[in-house]
């Protein structure tokens, strides 16, 4: 007899929702679910931070976060982007120090690329460094990209000064 009731509450409480469900407009069920989402995952975190159970709340304490979008944008858009960023980081396609090695020249390199020959004075050097830096300076080429190219003048000029002149 227990079951029988049981059956009839069940199926009266599904019937009810259904009929909700169909007779609503698809905003109010999202905004319903999403309500919903929240409080259980808020009452779902609470329980599990007074049971010393912090680590298990952290989950559904971001689920609370990607529910309470106010604007811009949401919680879980933002670890998508944070992902993005750090994948993006680790392939070196997006990091700001992308042409950080300064040994990356060599001595007959550095002399080639300033235009000098072994056993010039130190004046020289900074001479021909200053000359190609004025060439390159971004005023006088603004179609072309020249960090990359003051940084090798840069890197050759400190790396004759620093083999040669120390």
């Amino acid at each position: 007899m227990n079951w029988f009731l049981i059956g009839i509450i069940i199926f009266v409480i599904c019937y009810l929702f259904l009929n909700w469900f169909a007779k609503t407009s698809s905003r109010k069920i999202a905004l319903f679910l999403k309500k919903t989402a929240v409080i259980l995952s808020l009452l779902l975190a609470f329980i599990f931070t007074i049971g010393g159970k912090f680590i298990f709340s952290l989950p559904f304490f971001l689920i609370l976060l990607s529910g309470l979008k106010i604007k811009g944008l949401s919680a879980l858009q933002m670890f998508q982007l944070w992902r993005l960023i750090q994948y993006l980081r680790n392939s070196k396609k997006f990091s700001n120090n992308k042409f950080s090695g300064s040994s990356s020249v060599t001595l007959d390199e550095s002399y080639k690329l300033l235009g000098l020959k072994k056993g010039c004075s130190k004046n020289e050097v900074v001479q021909s460094a200053q000359k190609l830096q004025k060439k390159i300076h971004p005023d006088m080429n603004r179609d072309v990209n020249t960090e990359r190219l003051s940084q090798l003048v840069n890197e050759a000029k400190e790396k004759i000064l620093k083999t040669d002149f120390s």
